[in-house]
C-alpha cells in the first residue's frame, strides 16, 4: 500500500506548471481584452490541473504495466515500483479525468457546447498518450500533442471561455506556453533516452539522439521570448517577460554541458519555473497600465 507521501510523489507535483501557466497567460490575454471573468478563470484552473494529475497518473499506470519503469531514472512510479496496486492507479487517473469534464462542462454551458468535444479529445490524448494498443508517445508524437493540448487548446480556451472570442495576443501566448511545455516534455525524455530505448518506447527524443534533442530543447525555451517582441507591439509591457531569461538559462545550463540522468532532473524542474514565470511576468506586462 502506498504511502501519502508515495501518492503526492507519483502525482509529480513538479509538472504543475504545465497546468498552471497556460490558464495565467490565458487570462492574461483575457484581460488585455477587457473580459477577465475570475469564475471561468479558476474553472478552467481546475480542468488544467485535473488533466495534469490525470495524464500523471494515467502515464504511471501505462508505462508500469508495460515495464517501461522497470528501470527508471528518475523520480518513483507508483506501479512501476510496485508501491500501488495498477487498477487503483487507473481509477486515480480517470477520476481526475471526471473532475476536469465537471468542470469543463459547467465552462461549457455558460459559453459554447463544442467546448465538451474539446474536453473528449483532451481526455482522449491525455489517455493514448501511453495507454491503448498503440500509444503515440510511444511513437515521437508527445512533444505535438503537448504544444497543441497544454499550449494552443488551453491557453486559447481560457482566454476563449472568458471573451467569447481569441486574439492575437492570446496566440502568441499559447504559442510560447506550448513551445516551454514541450521544452519541459524534451528535458524529461532527453533524461531517459538510454532507459526508454531498452523498452521500446521511440520518442521523439529516441529519434533524434542526444544532441540534436539538446538543440530542440533550446529552439523551445528560445521561442517564448523571441514572442515578447510581436507581442509588445500592442501591449509594451510584455517585454517584462523577458525578466525570465535567467530562470531559463538555468534550466540549459545541464543540457548545454551534455549532463545525462539524474543530472536533468533540475533542468526539469528549472524549465517548469520558467515557463511560470513567463506566463506570470507576460500576463502582469500585458495588463500593466
Amino acid at each position: 500500500m502506498a504511502s501519502v507521501a508515495e501518492w503526492i510523489e507519483g502525482a509529480r507535483p513538479r509538472t504543475l506548471p504545465t497546468a498552471l501557466a497556460p490558464v495565467i497567460a490565458g487570462t492574461g490575454a483575457a484581460g488585455a481584452a477587457g473580459s477577465i471573468v475570475w469564475w471561468k478563470a479558476l474553472l478552467a484552473l481546475v480542468v488544467a490541473v485535473a488533466l495534469v494529475l490525470g495524464v500523471n497518473f494515467a502515464n504511471d499506470y501505462s508505462d508500469g504495466i508495460r515495464g517501461t519503469d522497470d528501470d527508471r531514472v528518475g523520480p518513483m512510479r507508483l506501479v512501476g515500483s510496485g508501491a500501488a496496486d495498477p487498477a487503483l492507479v487507473k481509477k486515480v487517473a480517470f477520476a481526475c479525468f471526471g473532475v476536469a469534464m465537471l468542470a469543463g462542462l459547467v465552462l461549457a454551458a455558460t459559453t459554447a457546447w463544442w467546448i465538451v468535444l474539446v474536453g473528449l479529445l483532451c481526455v482522449a490524448g491525455a489517455w493514448f498518450y501511453t495507454g491503448g494498443s498503440r500509444p503515440y508517445g510511444y511513437l515521437g508524437y508527445g512533444e505535438v500533442a503537448v504544444f497543441v493540448f497544454f499550449g494552443l487548446v488551453a491557453v486559447l480556451g481560457t482566454e476563449f471561455v472568458q471573451t467569447g472570442s481569441v486574439t492575437l495576443a492570446g496566440l502568441w501566448c499559447a504559442i510560447g506556453i506550448g513551445s516551454l511545455t514541450t521544452a519541459v516534455l524534451v528535458a524529461n525524455n532527453l533524461r531517459d533516452i538510454p532507459t526508454d530505448e531498452v523498452a521500446g518506447k521511440v520518442t521523439l527524443a529516441v529519434r533524434l539522439g542526444d544532441r540534436r534533442t539538446r538543440r530542440l530543447y533550446l529552439a523551445l525555451v528560445l521561442v517564448p521570448f523571441l514572442l515578447c517582441l510581436p507581442l509588445a507591439l500592442q501591449h509594451p509591457g510584455a517585454l517584462l517577460g523577458l525578466v525570465a531569461i535567467p530562470m531559463a538559462l538555468r534550466a540549459y545550463i545541464p543540457v548545454r554541458s551534455g549532463d545525462t540522468g539524474l543530472a536533468l532532473i533540475g533542468t526539469l524542474r528549472d524549465t517548469g519555473l520558467a515557463l511560470l514565470g513567463w506566463a506570470i511576468l507576460v500576463t502582469v506586462g500585458l495588463n500593466a497600465g
